[in-house]
C-alpha cells in the first residue's frame, strides 16, 4: 500500500495528473497516469519517442475488453467440462475442412519447405491457421495498443499485459503503422494470432523480403506457426494422436494419472497415465492407425465410455502449447487429418 501511495503522489505532484479514486475494477491509478508509467517503461526499453506518441495518441480504456476478460473460463463461477462432440461439430465442419484443403493445395511449395525445415506437417500448420482466423478471413479489429493498455491498467494480470504492451510498441518501432496493429480483444494479432512477445521471439520472414509480416504474407504466417511448433518440441514423423478402440472392461481408475500438471492442470487431469503403445495393446486399447510399439501415449475419452477415444502422443501436448484447451487441440488434430487424409 505504501508503494501504491507513492505512485499516486508521483502522478499528482510530478506528472500533474489527478489520480482517480479506486473504482469497481480496483485500478491503482487513473488510466492516463498509468499510461505514463507504461510509456516510461517502453522508453527505458528502447522504444522511440515518435512510436510512443503515435501508439498512445487518444488512448482511452476499453471497458468492453475488461468485461470480455472477466467472462473467460477459469475465472470464478465458470466451471465444468461441456461435451466435446458439439464443439468438434462446429469447428471441424465441412466449410472449414474444404477451406483447409484449398489452402493446403495452394500452399504446397510453402508447406514442403516447412516440413523439411521444421519437421512440422503442413496440414497441422494449415489447421492452426484455419482455427485462429478462418484462413485469414478475420483477424480481429480491436486496437491492440488500447486493449493491452486497458488489460494492464485493470490489473488482474498486470505483469503479463504490461509486458505485452511494451513488446507491441517494439514491433511498431519496426515501422508497422498503428492501423495495422489490430487483433483480438486480448492482444493476439495477425494470421496466427500471436501475442506481441511471441511475435518478437518466433515470427519468421518466410518469403525473404526482410519482414516477418504475419498479416499479409502467407509464407511468413505458415513459417512462423511452424517455428512456434518446433520451439515447443514437435517430434518429426510422429502423429498428434490416433483414434482408439476401447474394451468394455477397461479399468479407468487404474490408468488415471496421479500427477498434477504445473500449467493448465484442469486440461491435463483428463488424460491418463503415459504408457507405450505396446502396453496399451495389452490392456485392450487398440490404435486404429499405426503407431510404433515404443511410442508413449496417453488415453483420452473426453465424453466418457461408449464415445470416441484417442491415444495422444507428445505432439498433442505441443498443440496445447498453442492454446491450452482439449477442445482446441483435439479439433486442430482432427481438422489436420481431414485436410490431408
Amino acid at each position: 500500500m505504501f508503494f501504491r501511495s507513492i505512485l499516486l503522489a508521483f502522478s499528482v505532484i510530478v506528472l500533474g495528473i489527478p489520480a482517480a479514486p479506486t473504482n469497481v475494477y480496483g485500478q491503482d491509478l487513473s488510466f492516463d497516469a498509468y499510461l505514463q508509467l507504461l510509456s516510461a517503461r517502453a522508453r527505458a526499453e528502447g522504444v522511440s519517442e515518435p512510436t510512443i506518441r503515435r501508439m498512445t495518441a487518444g488512448l482511452t480504456p476499453n471497458m468492453r475488453v475488461i468485461e470480455l476478460d472477466r467472462a473467460q473460463p477459469g475465472t470464478p463461477g465458470v466451471s465444468g467440462f461441456p461435451p466435446v462432440a458439439p464443439y468438434l461439430a462446429r469447428h471441424v465442419d465441412r466449410a472449414r475442412i474444404n477451406g483447409g484443403r484449398e489452402a493446403f493445395g495452394n500452399s504446397r511449395s510453402i508447406t514442403r519447405a516447412i516440413e523439411q525445415q521444421y519437421g512440422v506437417p503442413g496440414e497441422i500448420v494449415i489447421a492452426i491457421w484455419g482455427h485462429e482466423t478462418n484462413y485469414g478471413s478475420y483477424m480481429g479489429d480491436f486496437d491492440l495498443s488500447r486493449s493491452l493498455a486497458t488489460l494492464a491498467w485493470e490489473g488482474r494480470r498486470r505483469d503479463l499485459f504490461a509486458t505485452e504492451w511494451v513488446d507491441l510498441l517494439k514491433i511498431a518501432d519496426r515501422g508497422f503503422p498503428r492501423s495495422t496493429m489490430v487483433g483480438s480483444w486480448a492482444g493476439a494479432f495477425g494470421n496466427p494470432q500471436f501475442l506481441p512477445s511471441v511475435y518478437l521471439r518466433l515470427a519468421v520472414d518466410g518469403d525473404g523480403d526482410g519482414n516477418a509480416n504475419i498479416w499479409n504474407s502467407r509464407a511468413d504466417t505458415l513459417h512462423s506457426i511452424a517455428n512456434y511448433f518446433r520451439d515447443a518440441g514437435w517430434r518429426r514423423g510422429q502423429p498428434w494422436g490416433v483414434r482408439a478402440s476401447v474394451p468394455a472392461n477397461l479399468d479407468r481408475g487404474a490408468i488415471q494419472s496421479k500427477l498434477t500438471a504445473p500449467v493448465c492442470p484442469r486440461v491435463h487431469e483428463r488424460h491418463s497415465q503415459w504408457k507405450t503403445i505396446a502396453e496399451w495393446r495389452k490392456l485392450g486399447v487398440q490404435p486404429q492407425k499405426y503407431l510404433a510399439d515404443d511410442v508413449m501415449a496417453s488415453f483420452f475419452q473426453p465424453d466418457g465410455p461408449g464415445n470416441p477415444a484417442w491415444l495422444l502422443t507428445a505432439n498433442y501436448r505441443v498443440i496445447l502449447e498453442y492454446n491450452c484447451s482439449n477442445y482446441y487441440a483435439l479439433s486442430v488434430g482432427l481438422l489436420a487429418d481431414e485436410i490431408n487424409p
